[in-house]
Parts: C-alpha cells; structure tokens; sequence
C-alpha cells in the first residue's frame, strides 16, 4: 500500500505558500497546488483534500509528491510534456517574413497563407502561425498619406495651439461640410436581429438623391451647429458663417478651423470675413483631415444613424441627420485633443523618413 509523504512547511515556505494562494496575480492551477500542500501539511489525507478541492485525488498526491520533492519551486512550474519533435519553423520563419514584407507574389498584390505556403513548401498553418506570432496582417490595409503642405509645421502648430490652449473670450470651432450624403434605400426590408443570427440588409438599393452637411462642433462644451442644403458652394458656405453668426454670442471671437477646399477660400467668402471681424479662420495642412476634430463627428453619424439607414427621399434623410445633431447636443461632451504638435512632428517626421527610403530603394 502506498503511502502519501508527509509535508511539513518552514515558516518561509509557509508564507510562500499563502502569499500563491492569496495573491491577485497567481495563475488558478498554482494557487491550487499552493492549496493543496498547506492542506497536507495540516496532516489531512489525499481523499479528504480532493473533496474539500474538488480535485482528484491523483491530482492531490502527484502535487504533494512533486512538493516532498522539489520544495515550492516543484509547484511552480509544469515538467515537460509529451509531444511531437518540433518541427523546422525556425529555419523557415526568417524567409516566411522576408516574402510577406518583401515581396510580391507575380500575379497578386499580397501573400495568403496558401499562396505563401505553396511558394516556400511548408504547410499553411505554419505561414499561419509565424504571421500570428509577428502580427502581421497582409490581407489588411489601411489609408494613409503624408501631407506636403510647405507650411505644415506653421499650420499644424497654429491649429494644435487652439485645441491646447483655446484663446479667452473666444470660441473654438471645427467647422467642414460632408457632401453628397445619399438617401439609400434598400430594394427589400432587411431581416432583424435575433438571437444566434445577424441583422441582415440587401446589398442592392435605390438612389433617392442627396444632400450636404455642414457642421461645425465648439470644442469647450461639444456642441454641434449644423444644417443641410443642396450644393456646397461659396454661397452656402456664406450661409452656414451667418448661422454660427447668430448662434454664438456676440461678444465672443470665433476661430474656425477649416480644410483647404476652395469655397472656404473664395473671394466673397474673404470679403464677408472682413466685414466679420469676429470671425478668424485658421486652414489645417493640406492633406491632414485627421487634424480637423469635426471629422470624427461625421464618422460617428456615418456608422451610427446613415450606414445601415434606409431613406426613400431627401427630406427623410435630412430629418435623420438633424435629429441625431439634436440628440449629440442633447448630452454633448467637451472634446479634449493631448497630441502636442512636437510629439506629431516628430511623427511625421519619421513617417517621411520611411517614405522617402522607399523611393530611393
């Protein structure tokens, strides 16, 4: 009959033990070995251990056998298993991530797991697992383009100082237009959201004209003032200023931040501004939307009221648009931008440094 070895703890080993029993951080399967050894050094046997565990009592006594005989390091790491040989991944690995980054195949613009593996002879997961572990992702691509703008640094510093340190007695606004939103109306109704299946909607759909939005959001409190028309010309542009004109008081400097667009820089856009003295109007670089903070207000609108939308006229579309600008400033939130403009330059410096190595390679 075997015999279960009998434990007896140091105080130190004690204070191990409990510390990986108690401790936020330790890993389920040791604080349950640490369990299992301070209950047999309390002088209970495997069974009545397994029960109060609810573990096994093979479980039990290969742990009270590996701590009588390694101390606490024996609990704390597995022995080594079983398995097959490993296999020659690391002979290939460095020519797998050569051709990802590298290169092309001939008739295609990016590597799959497949294509790769039948180039190099190994088997997909392996080209599978090497991308997985260097976290590369050919299928995906994102956009992406360094402004050339020769005033870049003088434009970027001039917007980013507005959105760090907004002027007093002024009012800081992103101001843009998002033109040509259609009304899309899908040729069937879509199938609703229930329980282990999607929501789905047709690929298909209608035109039902279109619409242009102009928005400018207050970076203190967040709100919105916007409104729809038809075109995006100098005269509607001249339009929207008259609006932010009568909703901002009067009393307060307005600092638009706006793109580059032509309209915004019409000359009976300038002659207005000049009648409007409040009004001081500050051009992110060319190429540079991401600086523009309304942006990301469109992008919200975009995916949370328009993308899966259905609008069987312009006045549908239009009333959807106005009322999710209600409800925005219904609970608005001020916008806080943490980028300083060094931290961006610096950015995009090396953004350029890399552009320009890939064009001399």
């Amino acid at each position: 009959m075997r015999v279960a070895p009998t434990i007896q703890l140091t105080p130190k080993q004690r204070k191990t033990l409990t510390r990986l029993v108690r401790g936020r951080r330790t890993e389920v399967r040791v604080a349950m070995r640490a369990k299992i050894v301070l209950a047999a050094a309390r002088g209970l046997e495997n069974r009545e251990i397994a029960q109060k565990l609810a573990v096994t009592r093979e479980t039990v006594g290969r742990w009270r056998s590996r701590f009588a005989e390694k101390s606490v390091e024996g609990i704390l790491k597995d022995l080594p298993r079983g398995g097959r040989k490993p296999t020659n991944r690391a002979k290939v690995e460095g020519r797998i991530l050569q051709m990802t980054t590298q290169e092309q195949p001939t008739n295609a613009t990016h590597w799959s797991t497949r294509t790769l593996a039948e180039e190099l002879g190994v088997t997909q997961s392996m080209v599978h697992r090497v991308w997985k572990a260097n976290g590369l992702k050919p299928h995906l691509v994102k956009t992406f383009k360094v402004s050339n703008d020769p005033h870049f640094e003088e434009k970027l510093r001039d917007v980013v100082g507005l959105y760090l340190n907004p002027p007093e007695n002024a009012l800081v606004l992103s101001a843009d237009e998002k033109t040509s939103i259609q009304a899309l109306d899908r040729t069937q109704p879509g199938l609703p959201l229930i329980r282990g299946r999607c929501g789905t909607m047709t690929h298909d759909y209608k035109r039902n004209g279109t619409t242009t939005l102009f928005a400018a959001l207050e970076l203190t409190q967040g709100e919105v003032i916007a409104t729809c028309m038809k075109q995006h010309r100098h005269q509607e542009w001249i339009k929207f200023l008259r609006m932010i004109d009568e909703q901002t008081p009067n009393e307060l400097d307005l600092h638009l931040i706006v793109d580059n667009y032509a309209t915004h820089k019409h000359e009976k856009v300038k002659r207005w501004l000049k009648r409007h003295p409040r009004f001081h109007v500050h051009f992110i670089p060319t190429s540079s939307s991401w600086l523009n903070i309304v942006e990301g207000f469109f992008r919200n609108l975009d995916q949370k009221r328009l993308k899966r939308g259905g609008f069987q006229n312009v006045p549908g579309l239009i009333q959807a648009i106005m009322d999710y600008v209600e409800g925005h400033n219904r609970d608005p939130r001020p916008i806080v931008w943490t980028a300083a403009a060094d931290r961006i330059l610096e950015k995009v410096g090396r953004a350029r440094a890399k552009l320009n190595k890939s064009a001399t390679a």
